[in-house]
């Protein structure tokens, strides 16, 4: 009788406990993703940094599940943002540059993610999801008229958007040097300078008589003078006033915007989301700008952390998570809210102001943003947490991607996957509950534009992570482990080697691909270069010709697409009026 009452007792208890957690799965629960801008992934403290405190992130981290092999699409916002929304290399979007641009420059440029495009942002808001984006977009706005807004938030799924259209730059804040095109643009003032000598030479030869030449020829090259720097200066010489500026859905209301009360206002508009939409289900994508240079921050963290200016940063970044996470608690959403945090790529180590620091670390992995293929510039946080779903403290060292969050909260949402284009991202949650013990990834291409650059093997009967480099960026100085002197490492031309056979790394033996293997020295050698290979070609296969949407064309500034509150170019407004004192 014993035995049989202590199994009916198991047997009850297994069923009920069973159909709650079934019942917490199927259930909708709200999705908050918090997304950080060029954060590396050692600049945490649960990944190992001990000189920035991160005490909210690090606790989420303990709550939940934290990915040590989290992986960017790409190394540098815009390509790795439209593989994040879109669960898609971006390649296969057009967001994958063949030229040096390889990021969107201009709120008046013409590319951006095309209407096509099907974010987890649309899908989640067929099934019923309130959906808001706060903070940076960085996907383009325009096409054809500064009122189409054919890339903006609200066409691609977001109910509500709140933020920076485009991502911060030096130029957004006085007197620091200009970073948008910079050596382009001291190019163009030199030939201005060389232009404008050139008609004060013939002026004054024509009138001391040592030069014979017509008045009309010395009108003309002025003409040519006055022309060319006001079509260049036109546009570099207000890009305060043309990028960096606040929008609310289509409504400017910040131009330019006030850095010192930007992170306040995007704390402000969060909360609220939140308990405007606390009966939910919701979707809240906080796209933070920390911690992307110049790295304002405000007076009450200066100087507070013991990393400079760069961890001052980092640290109200992780303030503003709290925050966000305390109000989850007191509005008894905690438990019914997936919560995910993670750095849309790598920390910016050319990042400086002389000996001065202003991007992140990213702990024992080389290189950093902008190097599609070396770890340091992909492989970044990547935490969850699901009270009463996912396991606490548990840590999961297998390879996943930021195309992953797509298929996961479509997933979660009850939709369903687009079946009339290739989904590169796979649904985490048999992962990050323990049912599977293996990624569902086999392959992950590294490309840098659309250059690919790297490829990663997981072989999963050995445990073995396989990772080919094609195309390495040459380092300034040799070996220095970045481009210094320059912004970005180049993806091609005579800043790259090429190499045949490729580098050759286990991650698993070696995740700071330190010692390249070869023929003589990793008897597998041969047969993980022609498994690659075959995987590449597979690849190729599912690519299709799409129009590229980071083309010269498409990234230059356009006045006639120029978001403006008044009338262009008198383009000034604040609409937030002292919005300070909110916390």
């Amino acid at each position: 009788c014993f035995r049989r009452y202590l199994l009916m007792s198991l047997t009850s208890c297994l069923f009920w406990n069973t159909f709650s957690f079934s019942a917490a799965v199927d259930s909708k629960p709200n999705i908050l993703l918090f997304l950080a801008d060029d954060l590396g992934i050692g600049d945490i403290g649960c990944y190992g940094n001990n000189s920035i405190r991160t005490p909210n992130i690090d606790h989420l981290a303990r709550e939940g599940v934290k990915l040590t092999q989290h992986i960017a699409a790409a190394s540098l916002c815009t390509p790795s943002r439209a593989a994040f929304l879109t669960g898609r290399y971006p390649i296969r979007s057009g967001m994958a540059s063949s030229n040096r641009y390889r990021a969107l420059q201009w709120n008046a440029g013409s590319g951006g993610l095309p209407a096509n495009e099907t974010t987890f942002a649309r899908l989640l808001q067929q099934q019923g999801y309130t959906t808001g984006l706060i903070g940076k977009w960085h996907q383009g706005v325009n096409c054809e008229s500064f009122s189409d807004h054919c890339h903006h938030p609200l066409n691609h799924g977001f109910d509500y958007f709140y933020g920076m259209p485009l991502t911060l730059r030096n130029n957004c804040q006085k007197n620091n040097p200009p970073d948008l095109d910079a050596a382009l643009q001291a190019k163009l003032w030199l030939y201005s300078q060389i232009i404008t000598l050139a008609v004060l030479t013939l002026t004054a030869g024509k009138l001391t008589g040592l030069i014979s030449t017509r008045w009309k020829i010395i009108v003309c090259v002025t003409l040519v003078d006055g022309l060319f720097f006001i079509s260049w200066y036109s546009s570099y010489g207000f890009v305060q006033y043309w990028n960096c500026i606040l929008m609310r859905n289509h409504d400017v209301t910040e131009q330019p915007m006030n850095l010192e009360r930007t992170a306040f206002l995007m704390l402000k508009e969060a909360i609220s989301f939140i308990k405007r939409n606390k009966h939910g289900p919701f979707l809240l994508f906080v796209s933070f700008l920390h911690v992307h240079t110049p790295l304002f921050t405000t007076a009450k963290f200066l100087g507070k952390s013991h990393h400079g200016l760069y961890g001052d940063n980092v640290e109200e970044m992780d303030w503003m998570v709290g925050k966000i996470l305390d109000l989850l608690d007191k509005e008894g959403l905690k438990n019914h809210t997936f919560t995910y945090f993670a750095s849309d790529h790598g920390g910016h180590l050319e990042a400086q102001n002389g000996s001065a620091q202003l991007g992140g670390w990213n702990g024992i992995y080389k290189g950093g943003k902008g190097m599609g293929g070396w770890e340091g510039g992909i492989r970044v946080p990547g935490i969850f947490r699901w009270p009463g779903v996912l396991p606490a403290g548990t840590v999961i060292d297998e390879p996943t991607s930021l195309m992953d969050i797509y298929p996961t909260v479509v997933h979660l949402a009850g939709g369903i996957l687009p079946h009339d284009r290739v989904i590169d991202g796979r649904n985490l949650m048999p992962l990050l509950q323990g049912r599977a013990q293996k990624s569902d990834h086999e392959f992950l291409f590294h490309y840098c534009g659309s250059y690919l650059h790297a490829v990663r093997w997981h072989q999963k009967d050995s445990g073995a992570i396989w990772k080919a480099h094609f195309v390495t960026p040459v380092f300034h100085p040799p070996g220095a482990g970045a481009c210094y002197g320059k912004k970005n490492c180049p993806c091609f031309g005579e800043g790259v080697t090429h190499h045949d056979p490729p580098l050759l790394f286990d991650l698993s033996r070696d995740p700071s691909e330190a010692k390249p293997l070869s023929a003589d020295t990793e008897p597998l050698f041969d047969t993980v270069i022609g498994k690659i290979g075959r995987a590449i070609e597979e690849h190729r296969r599912t690519l299709t010709p799409v129009p590229e949407q980071l083309s010269v064309y498409n990234v230059v500034w356009k006045p006639w697409l120029q978001p403006c509150c008044g009338t262009f170019p008198f383009c000034w407004c604040d609409k937030e009026g002292d919005s300070t004192q909110i916390l």
